[in-house]
């Protein structure tokens, strides 16, 4: 820890307290998170799920662990350094935020779900404090509750805050998977565009009474797994009908409200996948493929003259607003790499390198069959029936890695930009005090997380 100056703190919570930091050799500003609890052998801590999964991972949408340091039985974890977080863009907001702005961060934290959920693993604490934000880039983190896909259930019934948290959680289903957190991701949209909460219960009860009166009470239909999950507990689902979206978040197009709809769905078999949600209509905007990543069996047409072609350039470079990503850069994952150092008291590092990620991205492509992916890239100057090409998942992911929404430009090709180095951490993960409402200003909510 002596190769970091500690600035301030910015954040503290149950499990931790975060600082902002500088690397007295590099000079670059990270986030330091100290956890509280002692930790007495260096198997515990790698072992620790928050670091276990961040090991596997390396992409432009998830906060990226740099070292994971123990020393005197103190665990610290160095994280790149972000400016702000989604929750902190909201409070106290005067104005709603445009549907770009929304469109571009949802379609950035859906890439790094896609990415996460194909790696194995799903996040279970997804909510805007968790969603870090640099200028037009956001980022996933806090992967203290991440669960393996794989695992074994049961799993724990009381994960994520209660207003971003899956109704088969809050009725204690022994059994969940990454489906949970595009129910998150509804909530979150949903409250992008109104500034308020969607589902702002008070207990598991009354959050179940808040779900049926936007999206009305299950049936037998909709969704029968949920009924039964109900009836072991003895609980009884609130006859309500339900109320359209459009009322609640009336600045939401059309798309949009279809979108988080979906995501909300009582069932989470019929609630799509992150890499569905990134094909939805609403997405269509993003999409810009460029000639030299078109599939050579496209139907070939005449080519444009010069100036029609420049001209044509021109117009779709204003109007898509996703950016091609490098595709060797999705190969940089991260893995570890152990060594003790020896100073005043015993220090061991982690530092993460390019390696055991790679087999495993080696291994998880040739031993998953890919389904077909279908991109909406309709409009494209030079293309015709692109989204009839058959993709996989694992390319479609990693093609898509580092687009963002809002460029307003195509950029050449050029590899992926260096770590942001001016930022903020979140700091109030795990208690924070109500939302103040910049539509309704006499409407307020208490917000509390147990850890």
């Amino acid at each position: 820890m002596e190769r970091y100056k500690i600035i301030k703190e910015v954040g503290d919570g149950t499990f931790g307290s975060v600082w902002r930091a500088i690397n007295k050799q590099t000079g670059e500003v990270v986030a330091i998170k100290k956890m509280k609890r002692k930790y007495y052998s260096w198997e515990e801590c790698i072992n620790l799920r928050e670091v276990k999964s961040l090991r596997k991972m390396n992409h432009p949408n998830i906060v990226k662990l740099k070292e994971v340091i123990r020393e005197h039985d103190i665990l610290y974890f160095v994280f790149e350094y972000m400016e702000c977080n989604l929750y902190q863009l909201m409070k106290d907001r005067g104005k709603l935020f445009s549907e770009a702005e929304i469109r571009n961060w949802c379609f950035q934290v859906f890439q790094g779900l896609a990415y996460m959920h194909q790696r194995g693993y799903f996040h279970r604490d997804l909510k805007p404090e968790n969603l870090l934000v640099s200028k037009d880039i956001i980022k996933i983190a806090d992967f203290g509750l991440a669960r393996e896909i794989s695992s074994q259930p049961p799993y724990t019934e009381y994960v994520s805050t209660r207003w971003y948290r899956a109704p088969e959680v809050l009725l204690q289903s022994p059994t969940y998977n990454s489906a949970v957190d595009m129910w998150a991701m509804g909530a979150i949209m949903a409250e992008l565009f109104s500034l308020c909460p969607l589902f702002p219960g008070s207990s598991e009860a009354d959050e179940i009474y808040k779900i049926c009166s936007v999206i009305g009470t299950p049936t037998e239909n909709e969704w029968a797994g949920g009924l039964k999950l109900a009836r072991a507990i003895n609980y009884q689902f609130p006859q309500l009908t339900g109320t359209h979206l459009s009322t609640l978040i009336p600045s939401a197009s059309e798309d949009a409200i279809t979108l988080v709809t979906s995501l909300c769905s009582w069932d989470p078999c019929k609630r799509p996948t992150a890499l569905e949600a990134l094909q939805h209509p609403f997405f269509q905007s993003c999409f810009y493929i460029p000639p030299s990543l078109r599939s050579k069996t496209t139907v070939t047409r005449t080519p444009p003259s010069v100036g029609t072609r420049g001209a044509l350039e021109q117009k779709y470079a204003r109007r898509y607003c996703g950016t091609q990503p490098n595709l060797k850069s999705m190969s940089n994952i991260s893995s570890a790499k152990s060594h003790v150092t020896l100073s005043t008291g015993v220090q061991r590092k982690l530092e993460m390198n390019n390696q055991d990620a790679i087999k495993n991205d080696k291994s998880l492509k040739s031993s998953t069959k890919q389904p077909r992916y279908r991109p909406p890239a309709r409009n494209s100057p030079t293309s015709v029936n692109i989204g009839k090409t058959a993709r996989g998942v694992s390319d479609t992911t990693e093609k898509m890695a580092n687009m963002t929404v809002g460029s307003g430009r195509l950029p050449a090709r050029q590899p992926l930009a260096p770590p942001m180095k001016a930022g903020g951490w979140h700091g109030q993960s795990d208690l924070f005090l109500g939302r103040s409402q910049g539509i309704q200003p006499g409407r307020t909510y208490s917000r509390k997380v147990v850890g």
